[in-house]
């Protein structure tokens, strides 16, 4: 989830350890508790200081991992305890235990997805049903603690909004199988498909679709029960002669094809002399234009001259991005 998400969820988390006895005194340390277990897990926002590959490559990786999720109470446990110092340690750490292990469940119903059971397997868990942002939990969120603020008990506040989403989970859900069959029985023509992808947008009738089949990639998007393909491309396969291989090695490069797990790549000769290679994640088809690329630039020699991973929504600020490098 976004980061204003993840405030709200440790802002009803810490209005419900008000209610408890070893908590209610410390109203300072309660909200920094919750607060900081809501948000720690995405500590690893500062490797986009560094560049976009190494943040890519490890973003709701290892922090998400069950290691960090027992790691970082224990570590929120001492530093309040060390702020605060009058706090129960037993109490502060199971509240910081359940804020943590929350964000990095939530996480999971996103199509980004997290490495939540690393080092059991590094297999990235991407259930696809909710937007990173969406903007109906968020706003059921925020009417339990304004119910809260205006003086309504936490149980009240918030114990029918948790039912309101187990309901709003269980029927994105739905949807998305049903838009699987659906988009399924539109290419029925195409055998065994490969990959099939239903992801969410921020609107809630709205669907990103990509289908993956022995021959074709099929790209498009819902709009209710109406399913509309908007991009038809033969299926591309790495090989050693094609020029992609030639750049695959490069950090940029190779942090897309570990991440995407659907893309196609196109290749065009520049003024220059060089070569432009860009992979589009089929995913993330946005009025025309695929947001998450990786870009490399082949000189005549072989050579990566430029190159280039991130989310991008327009092509100018792509190439500025591409240069600045």
């Amino acid at each position: 989830m976004d980061t204003a998400t993840h405030i709200v969820i440790g802002v009803g988390l810490t209005a419900l350890a008000t209610q408890d006895p070893a908590m209610s005194d410390t109203f300072a340390a309660t909200a920094t508790t919750l607060i900081a277990g809501s948000l720690i897990p995405d500590g690893d926002t500062v490797l986009k200081l560094k560049d976009n590959s190494t943040y890519i490559s490890h973003h709701r990786g290892i922090t998400h991992s069950i290691p960090f999720t027992i790691l970082w109470p224990i570590l929120i446990t001492f530093l309040i305890f060390v702020i605060f110092n009058h706090t129960n340690p037993l109490h502060v750490w199971m509240w910081a235990q359940l804020a943590v292990f929350l964000h990095v469940f939530v996480d999971i119903f996103n199509s980004y997805g997290t490495q939540a059971l690393r080092p059991i397997t590094n297999k990235w868990i991407q259930l696809g049903v909710i937007n990173t942002f969406d903007p109906i939990i968020f706003i059921i969120l925020c009417i339990g603690v304004a119910l809260w603020t205006f003086g309504v008990h936490p149980y009240l506040a918030f114990f029918p909004i948790i039912g309101v989403l187990i309901i709003y989970y269980i029927v994105r859900f739905k949807m998305q199988s049903f838009l699987r069959k659906q988009a399924l029985k539109q290419i029925k023509q195409e055998h065994n498909p490969v990959k099939v992808f239903v992801i969410p947008t921020l609107k809630f009738m709205e669907w990103r679709i990509a289908i993956q089949t022995d021959e074709h990639d099929y790209v498009g998007r819902s709009y209710g029960r109406n399913i509309v393909f908007s991009d038809k491309v033969k299926r591309q396969h790495l090989s050693i002669d094609s020029l992609l291989w030639k750049v695959k090695n490069n950090k940029d490069i190779r942090t897309f094809l570990n991440f995407s797990s659907i893309y196609r790549w196109q290749t065009t000769p520049l003024e220059d002399g060089t070569t432009e290679i860009r992979l589009m994640d089929l995913r993330y088809l946005n009025n025309d234009h695929y947001a998450f690329v990786a870009i490399a630039h082949l000189t005549q020699q072989d050579e990566i001259d430029h190159s280039y991973i991130g989310w991008v929504f327009s092509e100018d600020k792509l190439q500025r991005k591409l240069f600045a490098k």
